[in-house]
């Protein structure tokens, strides 16, 4: 049936009306002279101010949402996960489906022992039963004919209000009881009773894509209700509190019935306070898992409607069943408090949610009812604090399970049909570490490697990236960078690549940033991508790049490596070896050659490369090369003090060799031949070093290493002291 002609609500009917009868409910009628009598006045309008003003301010969050979007079916679930994303809209919305339909149980066996309080005989599952089935044929057949229906009962709720305080004028007498053997709840514990009585504001909400202007009605609607039932929540305590004693107040939780001018009014109004809720949670849970359906969340069949007024009649079933397992399982008291903190997660997202887009201020959001964002971000504060205040064991509970739905959403890999402003967040969140770290100077203790891995494409040099992705995976940053040349290719060209280089790395797992760029000659490119990537203090500090064995290009290489030193740039260049690296890791060597700077930066490297989960349990050894026994012996002392200090568990090696300089390479080769991984210090270029004398320096690196297993040949550039990681 077209959209055009289904049947739409306005904003008493669709909104005003199914909150505040949701407000006005059980608590109220059997639980509010008992709230009086173990609080008093003061603390209960205390308790009825601050439940109120949470609802208030989420009431007003909710209507900046909902001017700001065109809110369909879902409520809250449809306004969470278009801000917060598919992932957080599904594991807060899944949690609240299954409150709602749990609601409808707690309502209907409420309203079930009120009826055998009367009518001795039966039994409370009986009850309850016939009235869910009732109530559920006529949430099935028409959710107009059932929101007329909700007209009468707050009709009858408003008869029996009126009874009560028309009572209260003269009121009957009352017997006192003994006091002794009332024991005296806490506010907390009275504040955990009351708070359920005005969480009703997401019944009118989930029925937002049945409204015919929710950017309107949500909002009017929804404050309405919220002010109407803070208005009489707050008288009945001041009457209560002068025409009844504290006794019977703890003791008799049928006292409104006692003091109304006519009792019958009461039940009625009782009666209809349970059956207008758990119509509305028939009414609202539906939709929510009718939202779910549409989004691929769960089953697509749940999504489908029926009739003029597309009414979701399969999600209306899925519900009922899910009710009369709550019905048939007995005691609802136990998971009453849970079913609150999921409705309480609801309210601090959505507060969160209108917080913070309140406070990025994307030129998308331009609501027509538009709160301070630091009230939606009270109201998100309140929602968690009252929640600890309430019970701690069931909040943890409740965000165990947003968690497990949450990150069963992740491993699906769902992509949305909308955007939502998690990259907002995330800018915001950059904007503001970017900021701070400008204002702060890099130092050992703080200092992680932010690699620019000049690799070109992937699968080409797919080592390169491995090696630095096992550094850095969890610990520090990673950029996969190629050059192209101009006269090559063009911008669309560019753009495709650094796509397909993203798809490559996303497929193999790999959390890299990818920087394509274009230039006339690739060397220039190189160096203008050391000068000017990166953003403030968020800059790669250490280049990895191949080695290159065509003599042509040595030069080059060699004033690349001194261009990127005299830029502060750490450099490793990584060569595969003679053999390739073995699956499972099992030594790292490190070569000091007296470097104090190159060993700080290898050992911090090879550590790092130790936690990833490729190379953990490999051993790490320190290797170095002395003249004489008298020179082992001072530098045994030094490197086991600073290794000590330092609290590393490395092996150490010093190799007395008089004549090392003629056989370094072939007693580097022997020692460490059956390593996976060896580190070797470069000699940083000096400032009158001309490129020749570098290039040759470069060349007799090559030599030293070629019959050497995979190699990270390192010099340390940058201002630290990396000695001082190991202090």
């Amino acid at each position: 049936m077209p959209q055009s002609v289904a049947k739409k609500f306005g904003t008493f009917k669709g909104v005003y009306t199914p909150s505040l009868l949701t407000i006005l409910g059980v608590i109220m009628y059997l639980r509010m002279g008992w709230v009086v009598g173990h609080a008093g006045l003061l603390q209960s309008l205390i308790i009825v101010t601050i439940s109120s003003l949470i609802t208030f301010v989420t009431a007003l969050s909710i209507s900046a949402t909902a001017t700001n979007m065109k809110v369909e079916g879902g409520g809250a679930y449809y306004m969470i996960s278009r801000s917060l994303g598919v992932e957080i809209g599904a594991a807060v919305g899944i949690p609240l489906f299954l409150a709602q339909a749990l609601g409808i149980s707690f309502y209907v066996v409420g309203f079930a022992e009120s009826v055998i309080s009367i009518f001795p005989d039966l039994s409370v599952p009986m009850v309850a039963v016939a009235c869910l089935i009732a109530l559920t044929a006529l949430a099935y057949t028409s959710a107009d004919l059932a929101l007329k229906v909700q007209f009468f009962v707050l009709a009858a709720i408003l008869l029996s209000l009126a009874s009560f305080f028309w009572g209260t004028m003269n009121p009957p007498p009352l017997e006192e009881q003994v006091t002794q053997l009332i024991s005296q709840e806490s506010f907390w514990t009275v504040f955990a009773v009351f708070f359920p009585a005005v969480t009703g504001i997401l019944s009118g909400v989930a029925m937002s894509g049945d409204l015919k202007d929710p950017s309107h009605s949500l909002p009017l609607g929804t404050i309405m209700a919220v002010l109407t039932g803070y208005v009489i929540y707050m008288t009945i305590p001041i009457c209560l509190y002068y025409v009844v004693p504290e006794s019977v107040l703890k003791s008799d939780l049928m006292v409104m019935a006692k003091i109304s001018k006519v009792s019958q009014l009461f039940f009625i109004g009782i009666w209809g306070a349970t059956l207008s809720s758990a119509l509305g949670g028939l009414l609202g849970a539906p939709r929510t898992l009718q939202a779910l359906a549409k989004d691929s969340v769960v089953f697509k069949q749940l999504s489908k409607t029926y009739g003029v007024d597309e009414n979701p009649r399969t999600a209306t079933l899925v519900s009922f069943i899910i009710a009369l397992l709550g019905i048939l399982l007995g005691d609802l008291n136990a998971i009453a408090p849970v079913l609150s903190m999921f409705y309480l997660t609801s309210y601090g997202l959505l507060n969160f949610s209108a917080g913070i887009e309140g406070l990025i201020a994307s030129p998308s959001w331009r609501p027509k009812f538009k709160p301070h964002w630091a009230l939606s971000m009270l109201g998100a504060f309140l929602c968690s604090a009252t929640m600890f205040m309430i019970n701690p064991g069931a909040t943890f509970l409740a965000a165990a399970s947003v968690f497990l739905v949450y990150y069963y959403m992740q491993t699906r890999n769902m992509v949305a049909r909308w955007e939502d402003m998690r990259r907002g967040i995330l800018m915001l969140l950059a904007r503001y570490s970017i900021y701070k770290l400008g204002k702060t100077k890099p130092n050992a203790k703080s200092w992680r490697p932010n690699f620019l891995v000049l690799s070109g494409a992937p699968t080409n040099r797919w080592y390169l990236i491995e090696f630095a992705h096992h550094i850095t995976s969890g610990k520090g940053f990673l950029t996969v960078a190629s050059v192209l040349q101009k006269n090559e290719s063009n911008i669309k060209r560019r753009l495709s690549f650094s796509e397909s280089i993203q798809d490559y790395l996303k497929k193999r797992r790999v959390s890299a940033l990818v920087e394509v760029s274009l230039a006339d000659d690739v060397n220039d490119g190189l160096h203008a991508l050391v000068q000017t990537y990166g953003m403030g203090a968020l800059a790669p500090n250490t280049i990895l790049l191949g080695e290159t064995e065509k003599e042509e290009n040595f030069r080059k290489y060699a004033e690349f490596i001194q261009f990127s030193y005299f830029n502060q740039k750490n450099v490793v260049m990584f060569r595969e070896g003679i053999n390739p690296i073995r699956e499972r890791h099992r030594m790292i060597h490190v070569w000091w050659g007296r470097e104090r700077q190159n060993a700080g930066l290898m050992l911090a490297l090879a550590y790092m490369l130790q936690l990833s989960p490729d190379w953990k349990g490999a051993e790490l050894y320190l290797n170095t090369i002395v003249k004489s026994e008298a020179e082992k012996t001072a530098a045994e002392k030094s490197l086991k003090n600073m290794l000590a200090n330092g609290r590393l568990d490395v092996k150490l090696r010093i190799i007395v060799q008089e004549d090392w300089k003629e056989s370094l390479s072939s007693t580097i080769t022997k020692t460490s031949q059956d390593a996976d991984l060896v580190f070797i210090g470069m000699r940083p270029p000096d400032e009158k070093e001309s490129y020749e004398d570098y290039c040759n320096y470069y060349q007799s690196i090559l030599v030293l290493t070629q019959d050497l297993p995979a190699t990270a040949i390192t010099v340390a550039a940058q201002d630290i002291d990396f000695a001082g990681i190991f202090v």
